[in-house]
């Protein structure tokens, strides 16, 4: 795929300009593309896919043991998120995340528009004052179970209980019309994704920091033997500051 013909893919997309951040030579340019290719092309052609990712340092830490996560990743790192975030129907985060980092899951680092909020939150510990559930920029919002004293803009949707399947939560935002999805955290969600054989690509940031304790990314069952591990196609890209992407074709 050519310059030009990417160019042309990404307008195609709503975003002529997702790839222009953070990419310093052709070469790098070069994984980025296919990082992000799949992502546009489902968009494209309206064809569903889940992405997961997640941020974490050089020794697969998310956050230290008191929940600290901010500045493992740097302001690049971010920006491929927003770009992940500008290439989907809808991003999802568990309640721990809501809750510890108060993420705003919009795009603001890049062209494109932001995508429906979802929180999993089966117990209703989200606090009502959560910038996820912030009405400012007239995104939708929804939420997989209780709605205890949130706004009645919120879309609630039903769940059989405190576990909720992947297939189950995936199922009921197609029916709602969101097919593309990002699974954006914490470790315990994208986990139970990954578990469940119900994503397609994920893109693990590593951000040049050692934490030593703390959360860990991702947490999968017990296997016996390296015959049993995934090993997805991958592309790696080191972006500006340090922070190196790998973009794993799990399908």
């Amino acid at each position: 795929m050519n310059d030009g013909h990417w160019a042309d893919l990404l307008a195609s997309a709503g975003g002529g300009e997702l790839v222009a951040k953070g990419v310093r030579t052709r070469r790098a340019d070069t994984a980025l593309t296919r990082a992000l290719e799949p992502l546009v092309q489902a968009k494209r052609l309206d064809t569903p896919l889940v992405v997961a990712q997640l941020g974490q340092s050089l020794d697969g830490r998310i956050a230290t043991p008191t929940g600290s996560s901010r500045g493992i990743n740097g302001d690049v790192a971010m920006t491929h998120l927003h770009r992940l975030r500008a290439l989907v129907d809808a991003v999802i985060v568990g309640a721990g995340t809501a809750r510890t980092d108060d993420p705003q899951l919009t795009v603001r680092n890049c062209l494109g528009e932001s995508p429906v909020r979802v929180v999993i939150d089966p117990r209703g510990t989200v606090q009502p004052d959560a910038q996820v559930w912030c009405p400012d920029d007239g995104v939708k919002r929804m939420v997989f179970g209780r709605a205890d004293g949130l706004d009645s803009s919120i879309e609630r949707l039903d769940v059989p209980g405190e576990t909720i399947p992947s297939s189950y939560l995936l199922s009921a935002l197609r029916e709602h019309g969101l097919s593309r999805v990002l699974i954006e955290g914490g470790g315990k969600t994208v986990s139970q994704f990954l578990a469940a054989d119900a994503v397609d690509h994920l893109h693990l940031m590593f951000g040049p920091v050692i934490i030593g304790s703390g959360l860990v990314g991702l947490n999968l069952p017990q296997i016996e033997g390296l015959e049993q591990v995934k090993r997805p196609e991958v592309d790696a890209h080191v972006f500006d500051e340090g922070d190196v992407l790998f973009a794993c074709k799990l399908r």
